[in-house]
């Protein structure tokens, strides 16, 4: 007779744990946006209130804190889309969104020398990130078409490459804001007649 198996639930980490780890992701992105990918862990610890040890246990490797940096930041990304979504009418939060990832893009500069270190490089990490971006603007853009606030035809990839487009004209410091200009230019231009 042979008796099954049971595969353990897998457990939602403790409170205190999950507190950590975010402590740590927040500390490690303020480092290394400041001092690059070569920022001490150890001072990563200390700035989020708790040992090497701990910041080890969640995060084995550099690499493996560069990642979920990274990753953390495109999740809110996303994450945000949806609750603008649940609060905003369609346009005001599709504008709402596309400003807030001028910001991400701005601050995936600071950071990229970082996230450029990661072993196989930030192409690896960028594209686990684009369907998550993708899906953010699919929802806020077929919403604000299906309010008929945004012309019918229009391709939200095309605003999420207008935008990164214009993040790469990095000759003036003032980019950010004239990506910030654009958002507003690009939803007048893609609005339904």
């Amino acid at each position: 007779m042979t008796t099954k198996r049971s595969h353990p639930a897998q457990r939602k980490p403790r409170t205190d744990a999950q507190r950590n780890r975010e402590r740590i992701l927040a500390a490690a992105k303020d480092a290394f946006t400041q001092s690059g990918p070569n920022a001490s862990l150890d001072e990563i610890a200390k700035q989020a209130g708790v040992g090497a040890g701990t910041l080890y246990r969640h995060f084995p490797t550099r690499d493996a804190l560069i990642e979920a940096v990274y990753r953390t930041e495109v999740e809110k990304l996303a994450a945000a889309a949806r609750t603008f979504a649940g609060e905003l009418p369609p346009l005001e939060a599709l504008r709402a969104w596309m400003l807030l990832f001028v910001d991400h893009i701005a601050a995936k500069h600071i950071i990229a020398p970082a996230l450029n270190s990661v072993a196989g490089g930030a192409s690896k990490l960028y594209e686990g990130s684009r369907s998550l971006i993708q899906g953010a603007i699919d929802l806020l853009v077929k919403r604000a078409i299906k309010n008929s606030d945004l012309r019918k035809d229009l391709d939200p990839s095309d605003l999420v490459r207008a935008l990164i487009g214009a993040s790469y004209v990095t000759a003036g410091s003032d980019w950010r804001q004239s990506a910030r200009r654009l958002v507003d230019i690009l939803i007048a231009g893609s609005r339904s007649t």
